[in-house]
């Protein structure tokens, strides 16, 4: 029998979401280097050591099978939030959690409204699902929330707000957020995606947790993988009022935090010093690579996130392969649409340094 018979109804046609090429992936192609990484948005830093203190004292339990519900962190992240723990709900990522939240909500037919361009993985979960995606094009690269109300119907069941937006950097601001979720009808879900937030220097930026805090109808995700530098740990979670919460919890995995992942987050939530020194590399790394671009008149779109969205004026996938000769992995933009601009991490000094340096060869190559 055909796999189009037997696989479910449209994932076929599901565009698989592309990350950032790995320095293993690299390295298979190219051989070794002294690689830089400014591709996929970590945490150069890299994990609290306290952290890695955790893992290794939890290493000889890995025979036995993890807490489910994760109740330790739970506690601790609902003490940190002054939320109760039943509004608190914790996956193997927050891609997880958005597959959680589609397979939750979304029934075969329902729209789900999202900026274009915005995180892939909204797409993908829609589609998994059956549901229609809905997509608005940026305005001045930031969520258009008008041109998205517009959008919304009675078949509307979910929003999905990426704030920082990813790849653009950008906010919506809390008076257009508030003004945004009076006029959502209530049979719509808006989820606002804080991934990023840790970064944000604009004090006009909305804080999700004021919402939970007054049970909005709104799901706020979280990460330990940007500022906590627990990326390959693949552990997140998502706030939200508790009947929204235990829907998720209908259809989470029993164990989806391995024990590594979950003694590893709580003490990187102890470690505040090592989140303070991540936050302040990325404001002056931020700082430092305006600067630097300005001088070199390249456009680029302010950042609130630990990313610049850089337009490089020429082909960002053949920059992308200039860049590499030089040792440096970037993310070419022609995925989101803009065919020269490129998204670019924002490193250690060292790291943002050697960037430039490269780029200036690379904008030497194009004249």
């Amino acid at each position: 029998m055909k796999i189009e018979r037997l696989a479910r109804k449209g994932i076929l046609k599901i565009a698989s979401y592309v990350p950032g090429k790995s320095i293993e992936e690299v390295e298979r192609e190219l051989g070794k280097k002294r690689w830089v990484k400014l591709a996929s948005n970590e945490n150069l830093l890299g994990p609290s050591p306290k952290a890695l203190e955790a893992i290794r004292k939890e290493l000889p339990n890995i025979h036995l099978y993890p807490e489910g519900p994760c109740t330790i962190l739970r506690q601790v992240l609902a003490e940190k939030f002054s939320l109760p723990e039943r509004r608190v709900v914790i996956s193997n990522g927050v891609d997880n959690i958005i597959l959680l939240i589609a397979s939750a909500f979304v029934n075969e037919g329902d729209e789900v409204v999202m900026a274009d361009p915005t995180f892939p993985v909204y797409t993908n979960v829609t589609q998994i699902m059956g549901g229609r995606v809905v997509k608005v094009r940026l305005k001045d690269f930031t969520h258009d929330l008008d041109g998205m109300l517009r959008r919304v119907t009675r078949k509307t069941k979910v929003v999905f707000i990426c704030n920082p937006n990813n790849p653009t950097g950008t906010i919506v601001t809390q008076r257009a957020f508030d003004r945004f979720l009076s006029r959502i009808p209530d049979h719509g879900i808006v989820v606002l995606d804080e991934a990023y937030r840790d970064f944000n220097e604009d004090p006009s930026c909305p804080n999700g947790l004021d919402y939970i805090k007054k049970r909005a109808q709104v799901i706020v995700l979280r990460t330990f993988s940007k500022v906590y530098g627990l990326a390959g740990l693949r552990i997140g979670y998502a706030l939200g009022r508790e009947d929204l919460i235990d829907c998720l919890y209908q259809v989470r995995d029993p164990f989806p935090v391995h024990r590594l992942a979950q003694v590893a987050a709580i003490a990187a939530l102890n470690d505040t010093g090592h989140a303070i020194r991540s936050i302040q590399v990325v404001c002056e790394g931020r700082r430092y690579l305006y600067k630097e671009l300005e001088r070199m008149g390249l456009s680029y779109v302010p950042s609130q996130a630990n990313f610049i969205f850089i337009d490089l004026k020429r082909d960002s996938e053949e920059a992308f392969r200039s860049f590499l000769e030089e040792g440096v992995i970037i993310r070419p933009g022609k995925i989101w649409g803009y065919p020269t601009f490129a998204r670019v991490t924002i490193g250690r000094m060292k790291d943002n340094e050697r960037f430039i340096k490269a780029l200036k060869k690379v904008v030497k190559q194009r004249r």
